[in-house]
């Protein structure tokens, strides 16, 4: 009776646990990805979010082209500079969001006027001062 009411309490912290890891995750995706980097918010939320490390991984010409986040900072600030019009606000709609410890693994779906266009894998770290995403790869829809 002990060890299974024991199982039962650990399986409750861990399910705990592991949902309140998936809201941070959510979270820091929303603000440092959806609304700083795809909506042109400030480089301050973004950096926030983005271990100085990451790279998004882009596949061009048969080739994996790496993009550093502060070459990603450094042309939306270019763009928002030049009063470049910008593209229509972008939404994410989560699909899945694999956590093992330390480690995590999101799929998102990002729209524009309703239309999806692209799906996005973020890979995260929690580190101590958080969750951080620390690189992308996606597919661009046609």
């Amino acid at each position: 009776m002990r060890i299974t009411l024991l199982l039962l309490l650990l399986s409750a912290f861990v399910s705990n646990a592991q949902t309140n890891d998936e809201e941070a995750i959510k979270k820091v995706i929303l603000t440092s990805y959806i609304s700083g980097i795809q909506n042109r918010g400030s480089a301050e939320d973004i950096r926030k979010g983005f271990d100085p490390g990451f790279t998004m991984l882009r596949l061009i010409d048969n080739q994996v082209k790496p993009l550093p986040i502060e070459e990603w900072i450094t042309n939306i600030e270019k763009q928002k500079a030049s009063n470049e019009p910008a593209p229509p606000p972008a939404e994410g709609k989560f699909i899945n969001v694999d956590i093992t410890g330390n480690a995590a693994v999101v799929k998102l779906d990002l729209y524009r006027s309703g239309k999806r266009t692209f799906t996005d894998y973020l890979v995260l770290y929690k580190f101590n001062e958080g969750w951080k995403i620390v690189s992308k790869t996606f597919y661009r829809y046609p």
